[in-house]
């Protein structure tokens, strides 16, 4: 069994509209929470940023309450609100 990674591995785009990018842009401006669904759970966080990590395109948000640091793909991710 050859043990190379894939080069044809599949890369997974983003599902946010540019009206999407634009209120987590702010929402990481303004430090405002955003309401994170992955998987069927549900995240309320402070983001960050948006960045790439590994070659997608990642956020990084702090939890509210704990302070503990959270990365989340967003090509993992099912929706994404800002909490107003």
């Amino acid at each position: 069994m050859d043990q190379r990674p894939d080069l044809r591995r599949e890369r997974r785009v983003a599902q946010l509209t540019h009206g999407q990018y634009d209120e987590l842009e702010r929402a990481i401006r303004d430090r405002s929470r955003i309401a994170v669904y992955r998987r069927g759970t549900e995240y309320v966080l402070v983001p960050e940023r948006l960045g790439l990590r590994n070659g997608r395109e990642a956020l990084e948000a702090v939890h509210p309450t704990t302070g503990d640091h959270l990365t989340l793909y967003i090509d993992e991710v099912d929706e994404i609100v800002v909490v107003r």
